[in-house]
């Protein structure tokens, strides 16, 4: 069985706790539609996708253990 850790920071530890685990998942565009079905909150939010610490912005595949964070866009300077 595969299993995802998903972490959540920002605004969206309000939406859906700071993390869970999923199982079963394989890419990040499944990952989000699971998300989506459990908190349709989820859907309206703007966040960046990391996987094991690496910012992607397209689908990506997931591997055993790995872990997924969704952060909310944010500014610096």
């Amino acid at each position: 069985m595969m299993r995802v850790e998903v972490l959540f920071f920002g605004k969206l530890v309000d939406i859906a706790g700071a993390s869970l685990v999923l199982n079963n998942v394989t890419s990040t565009d499944e990952l989000l539609e699971q998300l989506r079905l459990q908190y349709p909150p989820l859907a309206a939010e703007k966040f960046i996708m990391a996987v094991d610490k690496k910012t992607i912005s397209i689908n990506t595949s997931l591997t055993d253990n790995c872990t997924v964070a969704l952060l909310p866009p944010f500014s610096g300077g």
